[in-house]
């Protein structure tokens, strides 16, 4: 696949998602993706998770402990086999009723016609806020924290 043609593969997984057609968004992964990001003992779907079975728990672990309420692709960037996606989200906790803003940074490797490789960044700071129990002082429940 030319650049170009790696660019729509990757808009079309973010439609897949917002469609909330995850069966059809795994099908545009291979067999043996990674999907990395940031560790957190406090954020349930953190980690790195390998094979399409894995990705599968990621999405599964994410819609048990958050709401989406935005997330929204902004800029594509594709060199070669790499397609770079920016963003912003909203969420909202279904466990401490909090919410939370994160910008976030997805690079993609593409093969084959598929996505091989994800590296995630995201405002891990503000989630694991939004997921720990009310310890500092100041925060309402369900006030939105900041990044």
């Amino acid at each position: 696949m030319n650049t170009q043609q790696n660019k729509q593969l990757i808009m079309q997984c973010y439609q897949l998602y917002k469609d909330k057609n995850v069966k059809g968004l795994l099908n545009l992964f291979r067999d043996d993706i990674e999907w990395i990001a940031n560790d957190s003992d406090d954020i349930p779907f953190a980690g790195s998770f390998h094979g399409k079975d894995q990705v599968a728990q990621f999405f599964s672990k994410l819609e048990q402990a958050q709401d989406v309420i935005k997330f929204e692709p902004q800029d594509f960037i594709a060199e070669g086999d790499k397609v770079v996606a920016t963003g912003i989200s909203s969420w909202h906790v279904k466990s401490t009723g909090l919410t939370y803003d994160s910008p976030w940074t997805h690079i993609f490797t593409v093969r084959d016609g598929k996505v091989a490789r994800l590296q995630q960044y995201n405002h891990t700071a503000a989630a694991e806020a939004a997921y720990r129990p009310m310890r500092e002082a100041g925060v309402a429940r369900g006030a939105p924290m900041q990044h």
